[in-house]
């Protein structure tokens, strides 16, 4: 039972008694191979001898139909066989067969089950609260501690600017649900460090943190004041469906150097196994994130997201930095299926220290170095120092939107081991860097309308020349879908003659149009595109003929479902 408490801040806040929950670590695991699952994807490990080629096959433990998955990635660092298995459904128990030309093994995976069973319930008082609420009560695997607020009604904790935090988790095995948190100094929740389990769902968090600014003239705090901040060294976090919005202050943008201000998801040196999907992260051009999702720290072995992680579904915008920032380890880490608009970098991996890392079927729209300069930024930031180098990136199906897009696909770091297929690179710069550490990675099937390929070949990409950077290659819709148009128009470079009724007339370059290459135009890839349409896998997020990816905290809801009591 909760009661109230004095503490050394000066307000009340709610406590919540503190019990001890058996933390089942699985890193921890002695099994060789080993997998370690999130609700829809695998991360598969198995250490051994390199002996080529180790091919994945997997089927639902039921089923006699056995699916191809994408190859692992061996490390000679470790001599250990990595990859992902990926669109995998919840709860579900999957065998796994491993094969090298040398030896075979296998082993079964269950995926976590996103309905989590409830224990004791803390009820938040009805209405507005001016008292901050900590949680050091743990739940059990077999019964989470839901912090809620009541039935049919709404709770909103209203800081007015007393305290640092509305909510504090020192816990583990903790829900908290369909909280409303506005007006806190720093962040609106706050979870410490090593503690695991937790799950943030449909709580709208606004109006947080103090002012930020370009940190070159003297503005030092304020830089990560979050939304949701994660202390170094928690795992099993899932955050879902919220409305992260309108910080109180805003970052600089890189007119005034590196931005600093607030960000709405901050995991700082994470142990893994997090989980960030259908989260509405927004806000204004005067009041944009440094980061939407980010943390620390960049060249390490660890990172925020640091391993067996997916990000996933997101809505951004108003960065002025990194829209999705996973810098680290990045060891089966898997980011998917998210629409960015309105950023500098939409995804950044400097580094990727051990890999692999999956980026695919995201779609990123405007990008702007500063409130005064247009140009774009780019989609992926690269980079890599030693020891920190050497991770597998893996790039699939992405759409870059013109026009005001990103200037680059990839940054110009130094980088190695990166494998691009089937993307839309619609734009005017750079495809891939020029400076590659290692001569290891593959550009190819991707469509590039720019000139500088750098080390990219791409001896069967998608290019017509003759159409410019900013031609509409998607069917233009309002509802954030971007299949691509059948056709597209080119130039033909020449004198053709042309008939208009009874006459012949001889043109220079004429406008003609051509069926679009992107359409079947891009390579198999098991595990990642097997329910193609047509010929073969379109270029880009969406498939022609499959239902449209949905973003944000209303996505694969029906109207009259899902809605939080804030609403």
């Amino acid at each position: 039972m909760s009661h109230h408490v004095k503490q050394s801040w000066s307000f009340l806040c709610i406590l919540l008694i503190a019990t001890t929950a058996i933390a089942q670590n699985p890193w921890q695991a002695k099994n060789n191979p080993h997998a370690v699952a999130t609700y829809e994807n695998v991360g598969l490990y198995w250490t051994t001898q390199l002996a080529g080629t180790c091919s994945v096959t997997y089927k639902i433990a039921k089923s006699k139909t056995w699916q191809k998955g994408l190859d692992l990635v061996f490390d000679v660092r470790s001599k250990q066989y990595r990859g992902s298995i990926i669109d995998l459904l919840p709860d579900t128990t999957y065998e796994v067969k491993l094969s090298t030309s040398a030896s075979s093994t296998k082993l079964k995976v269950t995926t976590r089950s996103d309905s989590f069973p409830i224990g004791k319930i803390t009820t938040l008082p009805a209405g507005e609260s001016s008292k901050a609420v900590v949680i050091t009560e743990s739940g059990t695997p077999e019964a989470y501690h839901l912090v809620t607020v009541p039935q049919g009604k709404n709770s909103t904790i209203d800081a007015r600017n007393s305290f640092d935090h509305a909510i504090e988790i020192n816990a583990d095995y903790v829900i908290v649900r369909g909280v409303e948190i506005r007006n806190t100094k720093i962040h609106g929740i706050r979870i410490k460090e090593k503690r695991h389990n937790i799950v943030i769902e449909n709580c709208h968090i606004t109006f947080w943190g103090r002012m930020g600014g370009a940190i070159s003239y003297g503005n030092t705090i304020g830089n990560y004041d979050s939304g949701i901040f994660a202390e170094d060294g928690t795992w099993n976090l899932t955050i879902q469906r919220n409305l992260i919005n309108h910080p109180r202050g805003g970052s600089n943008d890189w007119e005034t150097g590196h931005p600093a201000g607030p960000q709405g998801i901050t995991v700082e040196q994470s142990e893994g196994g997090n989980v960030i999907r259908y989260n509405d992260i927004v806000s204004t051009e005067d009041h944009g994130f440094n980061d939407a999702i980010g943390g620390g720290s960049n060249y390490s072995n660890i990172g925020n997201m640091h391993r067996d992680s997916d990000i996933y579904g997101n809505l951004i915008r108003n960065v002025w930095d990194d829209a999705i920032e996973v810098e680290g380890s990045n060891m089966n880490v898997r980011i998917y299926n998210n629409y960015i608009h309105l950023f500098f970098a939409a995804i950044a991996t400097a580094s990727t220290t051990h890999g692999p890392i999956y980026m695919y079927r995201n779609v990123v729209g405007e990008s702007r170095i500063g409130h005064e300069n247009s140009n774009g930024g780019v989609f992926i930031k690269t980079g890599e120092r030693d020891p920190y180098a050497g991770g597998r990136r893996y790039v699939f199906h992405n759409s870059i939107v013109q026009p005001q897009g990103v200037r680059d696909a990839f940054t110009g770091h130094s980088v190695s081991n990166i494998i691009s297929r089937n993307n839309i690179f619609d734009v005017p710069g750079r495809l891939a860097s020029n400076k590659e550490t290692v001569s290891d990675s593959d550009y190819d099937y991707d469509y590039f309308s720019g000139r500088n390929k750098g080390v990219a070949k791409e001896e069967n990409g998608i290019n017509f020349y003759t159409t410019p950077s900013n031609t509409a290659l998607f069917i233009p819709n309002y509802k954030l879908e971007f299949y691509p148009k059948t056709t597209v128009n080119s130039i033909k470079w020449g004198r053709y003659p042309h008939q208009f009724g009874d006459k012949e007339v001889m043109i220079t370059d004429p406008v003609i149009q051509l069926k679009s290459p992107l359409i079947d135009g891009g390579a198999r890839i098991n595990g990642f595109n097997d329910n193609y349409t047509g010929e073969g896998p379109d270029l880009g997020a969406f498939e022609r003929g499959k239902p449209a990816i949905e973003f944000g905290r209303r996505a694969y809801l029906k109207y009259d479902d899902g809605w939080c009591p804030w609403e």
